[in-house]
């Protein structure tokens, strides 16, 4: 079969074509377009998680290093839970009636308080004390000396401790 097309046709078959091939080319355009839209978020995207992924890192670190150390607080905590436990239960144990405390004092002012005077004769040492300059406290006041260690017994009458050695009144003027 022999078709005979017109010069009419002709024309309208080619504006068609060259519209097709407008119409792609600005279909063609606009998938370059959201390619490359595409991309730009896709990098974004990929941007941001890997800075989330490095984030995640830290934060990862920085909670282990809190784990670690909230592990060694409660250690430490049961430690001294137990030796506050064991501790009452020696006081609970035993009258405190007669028994001798030690005060540090440094410059008059008490620093820290001992079971027995060896121990803070030992423990002044850690402190800038030497062992051997230990005198006799005389009628000075207690301001007087670097380091002084009074001794209190417990008095069960007044539910409190008092000083061991009493020093001799001074004299009122005249008097005495």
């Amino acid at each position: 079969m022999i078709r005979i097309v017109s010069a009419k046709r002709l024309a309208l078959l080619e504006a068609d074509t060259h519209a097709a091939f407008e119409r792609a080319r600005l279909t063609g355009d606009a998938a370059q377009e959201a390619r490359g839209r595409h991309a730009r978020e896709l990098s974004a995207a990929t941007e941001r998680a890997e800075r989330a992924e490095t984030a995640t890192t830290e934060v990862s670190a920085l909670l282990s290093r809190a784990v670690e150390e909230l592990s060694a607080a409660q250690q430490d905590l049961l430690l001294k839970d137990i030796e506050i436990r064991r501790l009452r239960e020696e006081l609970a144990g035993e009258s405190m009636e007669g028994q001798t405390l030690t005060v540090l004092l440094r410059y008059g002012e008490p620093h820290t308080v001992y079971a027995s005077r060896e121990d803070a004769y030992a423990d002044t040492a850690t402190h800038g004390g030497t062992p051997g300059s230990w005198q006799p406290c005389d009628e000075r006041p207690p301001a007087a000396f670097t380091w002084r260690c009074e001794a209190f017994i417990y008095d069960a009458a007044c539910n409190g401790f008092r000083r061991a050695s009493v020093l001799a009144p001074a004299p009122v003027g005249e008097a005495a």
